[in-house]
């Protein structure tokens, strides 16, 4: 059975040590001990790494570990799977929000900066 070290994961998915225990910390995983020592399995390995590119989405961490336990409650994955096309249709409503809501901003700031070089010019000229 593969096993990594704190370690090795955290140099892997260039992750702080501290991290993983946060992560450790809010149930995410679950390493065994050996002694003082956190010992991962291969399946922590895949749920960190599932951890970290639902955080890279930009879900909570919350709506990451509703994924993780779907799939522990259902290995057949159709659960999990439904969820998160779910969430992926709320995350991408978001971004569209957000890039609208960008859009608008950027064309309000042109319009500013075109009536302070506009008043800049009148100034100058007079």
């Amino acid at each position: 059975m593969m096993t990594y070290t704190i370690g090795e994961l955290a140099q892997e998915f260039d992750v702080t040590t501290r991290a993983i225990r946060f992560y450790e910390d809010q149930g995410l995983l679950s390493p065994t001990r050996n002694g003082q020592a956190r010992v991962y399995s291969a399946r922590d390995r895949v749920r960190l790494k599932l951890v970290l590119r639902g955080k890279r989405l930009g879900f909570s961490l919350g709506e990451i570990r509703e994924m993780l336990d779907l799939y522990d409650a259902d290995p057949s994955e159709v659960g999990q799977l439904q969820y998160f096309v779910s969430k992926l249709d709320e995350r991408r409503a978001q971004l569209h929000q957000q890039q609208q809501d960008i859009q608008v901003t950027l064309k309000e700031l042109d319009d500013i900066e075109t009536q302070c070089k506009a008043l800049l010019l009148k100034k100058r000229a007079s």
